[in-house]
């Protein structure tokens, strides 16, 4: 680990960069195209499992 000592601030300065990177790449997307194209079906609540409702009829 003698190495991370002496370069620690280039590790730094690579995951700095990385993740202003990313930062980018994710601005240039547009989700609302993404979904317009993609065909994706409504939720149907009816079809979730419902926590309050009680089926034990005891």
């Amino acid at each position: 680990m003698e190495w991370f000592k002496d370069y620690w601030w280039i590790i730094l300065i690579l995951l700095a960069g990385i993740f202003i990177s990313a930062i980018k790449d994710l601005n240039k997307t547009s989700f609302k195209a993404y979904l317009k194209k993609k065909d994706h079906k409504a939720i149907n609540n009816n079809d979730l499992p419902n926590p309050n409702k009680n089926d034990d009829k005891s």
